[in-house]
């Protein structure tokens, strides 16, 4: 999968920031632009990775393929 990333350089913090704007709130940061798009690809790894869901007994839990 490919995800566009907006990567900016701060020079006050003098550090890295990394944001993929497909996915709200994954973001990392790095003090060299490396660094922020490493962390940013193991952010988004992290971001989609299942976590365990609690359902009620009455819920079903599907999967749904798009693309």
């Amino acid at each position: 999968m490919k995800f566009r990333v907006v990567l900016e350089y701060d020079p006050e913090a003098a550090s890295y920031s990394a944001v993929c704007p497909e996915l709200p709130g994954c973001a990392s940061a790095g003090e060299t632009e490396e660094e922020a798009r490493r962390g940013i690809e193991e952010a988004i790894r992290l971001y989609l990775s299942p976590t365990a869901i609690a359902l009620s007994p009455t819920a079903k839990l599907v999967e749904v393929t798009v693309g």
